[in-house]
């Protein structure tokens, strides 16, 4: 059975930093390519990083880039979400995906794993 399990989010004052974590267990292959997206209410659920299997490309939304950073550390199955410079437009419940193979795809529907969300708040 596979899980994604996020971690690391809560409420942060704007400018601040948070760093979100996602552990994976039972995946069928350790090749596989890891986003996070995020879904404030009333919104669709968008992408905003995504990292290959080793590490070696990561892609980001416009409205991230800068502030946030994707990483992955595969000995332990791990991905990273380091965000700063937090807006309030950042408030959102953030979740982790991951895909098999392939590219980094923006679109939620590539990705067949998902974790359950963690909440991230910013204040004004």
């Amino acid at each position: 059975q596979v899980q994604l399990v996020e971690s690391g989010g809560g409420l942060v004052q704007a400018g601040g930093s948070l760093r979100l974590s996602c552990t994976a267990s039972g995946l069928p292959s350790s090749i596989n390519t890891r986003a996070w997206f995020r879904q404030a209410p009333g919104q669709e659920r968008e992408f905003v990083a995504g990292v290959t299997w080793n590490g070696g490309t990561t892609d980001y939304a416009d409205s991230v880039k800068g502030r946030f950073t994707i990483s992955r550390d595969n000995a332990k199955n791990t991905v990273h979400l380091q965000m700063n410079s937090l807006k309030p437009e950042d408030t959102a419940v953030y979740y982790c995906a991951a895909k098999l193979t392939g590219a980094i795809i923006s679109g939620p529907q590539a990705y067949a794993y998902w974790g359950q969300g963690t909440q991230v708040t910013v204040s004004s």
